[in-house]
């Protein structure tokens, strides 16, 4: 009962508090109060949204430019491609490629591959280099090629 009594007070104070407000949606200071704010909310709404959707466009233009670099650089390779094609280099490259055909006054050998390997000579392989290697930690032979690059120096040379 008590609880009734109290809920139905509580509710009565809310009914009172929206009366009021509603009262003073009666009055012009408050209204235009009102609207202003209701203005300011949708101008800044429609400033956000037009700020997103440059952003947004911004975004599609850039990659739409790199995608025709792209395609641009492309063709550039694909023009120059064509061109070595049509040199006398190529031709010349090819049909000895290709054809088997050698140039007036050439003899052309075809050697077997396993008569080729039976001929080879092992490389040496420089122990103390490869020592060097494992000894130095990394930042040590980093360090080193880039003084060996900045001296012009030649970093096979200069492996101790």
């Amino acid at each position: 009962m008590l609880n009734e009594q109290t809920n139905s007070a509580k509710m009565r104070q809310y009914f009172e508090r929206i009366k009021t407000y509603i009262l003073s949606l009666r009055d012009v200071r408050n209204v235009g109060m009102l609207a202003f704010v209701v203005l300011v909310v949708l101008v800044s709404y429609s400033g956000a949204r037009a700020v997103q959707t440059n952003y947004s466009l911004q975004k599609q233009v850039f990659e739409l430019s790199k995608t025709n670099e792209v395609s641009r650089l492309t063709n550039a390779n694909i023009e120059l491609t064509n061109k070595y094609y049509e040199t006398s280099q190529y031709l010349e490259v090819a049909a000895r490629q290709n054809l088997g055909l050698a140039a007036p006054g050439e003899t052309e050998l075809l050697v077997p591959k396993a008569v080729a390997m039976a001929h080879t000579v092992e490389m040496p392989v420089d122990e103390n280099a490869a020592k060097v290697e494992k000894v130095l930690p990394f930042w040590q032979r980093n360090f080193r090629d880039w003084m060996n690059f900045f001296l012009n120096r030649n970093p096979v040379e200069n492996r101790s």
